[in-house]
This record gives structure tokens, sequence and C-alpha cells, in this order.
């Protein structure tokens, strides 16, 4: 542990930060897996709500800095290729 009273406030944000960005990355995770047990059934109009839902935390993942927007649109575009797949 640091010494100086800035770095020890710097590790307990750091902790924080980690924290949150966590359980942010865990939300979209669980996210997408409802968008796949939802592509498998035939509610088109609960997909495209889902799939949005995806869609906008994905984006503010990046606006928070959480995921870089390669990482965002990658996750987005792979996501859809399953949708599609499972489509068919």
């Amino acid at each position: 542990m640091a010494n100086i009273k800035s770095a020890k406030k710097r590790v307990l944000i750091a902790q924080r930060n980690t924290e949150r960005n966590t359980a942010f990355k865990t939300s979209i995770k669980t996210a997408v897996k409802k968008v796949l047990a939802c592509a498998q059934s035939e509610d088109k109009t609960e997909l495209n709500a889902l799939l949005s839902k995806v869609y906008q935390l994905c984006d503010k993942a990046v606006t928070k800095g959480i995921l870089h927007r390669n990482t965002a649109a990658r996750k987005k575009s792979r996501l859809t290729k399953a949708i599609n797949k499972l489509a068919k």
C-alpha cells in the first residue's frame, strides 16, 4: 500500500472504479444472453427491444470509458450476426 495520502486515495478510487466497470460489463453480458435466448423464440418485438437495450448499454460504456469504441462495435456486430444466423 502507498505511503502518501494522495496515493492511498487514488488506490481507493481505482478500486471503486474497477467495481463499477465490472458491474457495467456484467450487465452488458447479461443483456446479450437475454437477446440470444429471445432470438430462439419467435417474439420479434421483444427481441428488437432487448437488442436496442444492448446497443444502448454498449454505447453508454463507450462514453463512460468502460469499453473501447471498437470493442463495443465488435460486440454489436457479432450479436447481430448471431441473431441473423438463429433467425434462418
